[in-house]
């Protein structure tokens, strides 16, 4: 018992607002864990696995684009001294400067070769690189979209469970004011203590602990009076009694 006393029908009130507190709990807890998080959690390590190998591609794309850049710089230069010592055989008359000058010719046509040759190999290394760049991105715009999406779905989610939960707190307001002062605190107070606030008492059994009651504890319960305001030995709810109790 309690020293609280209650019209029933006030009584009978709290199962709508202890219904309306379930809903704005589930709702808090809707909004906090939405039913996408489960998703978005599983596809964060596929996303950072793939952010991590674009950096290793893009890394070494950038060394091979920067080696083939010193590479051309090479080719530059030695195609130059070709130039100059081409133009140095057509003008000179020295048979040992020419013959010098061809050999130093032949010599730097083979580093000019070989140059090509390497540049060529890291050309197709580009190649390679910027392929497996592209496949990365594409699996990247894949994760992303489902994460734009999952996202877009969660935000739509929680704004439902947000416009859900401020529409039973307003009913909730509503109930509550039109109940008696003194009902409306032990309620609340039997709430916060133990999760459950107000519940009915069907054949004996509280529903609020979903036991029965022994027998010395409901005919307690059962001889109090209507405006009594009796708690669940249980549970501590507030028990709200009718025909079927």
């Amino acid at each position: 018992m309690s020293a609280v006393k209650a019209d029933p029908r006030d009584q009978r009130e709290l199962l709508r607002v202890q219904e309306l507190d379930t809903s704005i709990a589930q709702a808090t807890r809707s909004i906090a864990n939405p039913s996408q998080a489960k998703q978005l959690a599983e596809l964060e390590p596929q996303a950072a696995e793939i952010r991590g190998r674009r950096l290793g591609v893009t890394g070494e794309l950038e060394d091979a684009r920067a080696e083939l850049s010193r590479l051309e710089s090479d080719v530059e230069v030695v195609e130059a001294r070709m130039a100059r010592d081409s133009e140095r055989v057509q003008h000179t008359a020295s048979v040992k400067d020419v013959a010098a000058l061809e050999a130093e010719l032949q010599s730097l046509r083979k580093r000019r070769s070989d140059l090509e040759d390497i540049e060529l190999a890291i050309m197709e290394r580009i190649e390679t690189l910027e392929a497996q760049l592209a496949g990365i991105d594409a699996e990247g715009a894949e994760i992303g979209a489902k994460v734009s999406q999952l996202e877009i779905e969660r935000a739509a989610e929680v704004e439902t469970w947000e416009r859900k939960r401020s529409d039973a707190a307003a009913d909730r307001a509503a109930i509550a004011s039109g109940l008696p002062a003194e009902l409306v605190a032990l309620y609340e107070k039997q709430r916060d203590r133990y999760g459950i606030g107000a519940a009915r008492l069907v054949g004996g059994v509280s529903l609020a602990s979903n036991m029965k009651l022994s027998p010395s504890d409901l005919a307690d319960v059962r001889s109090a009076a209507d405006d009594e305001v009796v708690l669940c030995p249980d549970s501590g709810a507030i028990l709200i009694r009718d025909e079927n109790s």
